[in-house]
């Protein structure tokens, strides 16, 4: 959650804002922080260059959690959620991150050790998460989907 509210306040996020807002306030942020706009000697150089990094992390990390994209993929992820089972699934500060067995991986945000918990010792951990997690939580679809092996 913490990194979610850093990305928001970078972007200056409202919930009103939307996706071409966010597009307009990236292009405007990265004329800003691009490191060419300063010469190589400079002291801002190297912080274009660490901001720039960070304005385009934040951009497709707030396109990822945007409603336009989850609405875009809401029949992908409800297929997801009710059709497969958890393949994997790793716990990292408030982020629980879920791999189901189709390949998909996706990071819900805002996850406590004490619900984490309560997952790993439910008896049927994907109905646990069906009911507490997936339609609980800031969730988006993560880049690194499982490859999964056909004999």
């Amino acid at each position: 959650m913490k990194r979610i509210q850093e990305y928001k306040k970078l972007f200056q996020v409202t919930p009103a804002t939307d996706l071409k807002e966010l597009k307009t306030t990236y292009r405007n942020l990265v004329k800003e922080w691009h490191p060419d706009k300063f010469l190589e000697h400079d002291v801002l150089h190297e912080d274009a260059k660490l901001k720039s990094v960070q304005i385009i992390d934040a951009y497709h990390f707030l396109v990822s959690l945007s409603p336009e994209t989850k609405a875009a993929n809401l029949e992908e992820y409800n297929v997801t959620i009710t059709e497969t089972g958890i393949l994997d699934f790793r716990h990292k500060g408030n982020v629980l991150e879920i791999t189901f067995l189709d390949g998909t991986t996706y990071e819900y945000f805002g996850v406590n050790k004490i619900l984490f918990s309560k997952f790993i010792n439910a008896d049927r951990q994907y109905r646990f998460a069906k009911r507490n997690i997936f339609t609980s939580f800031p969730y988006r679809k993560s880049k690194k989907d499982a490859v999964l092996e056909t004999v």
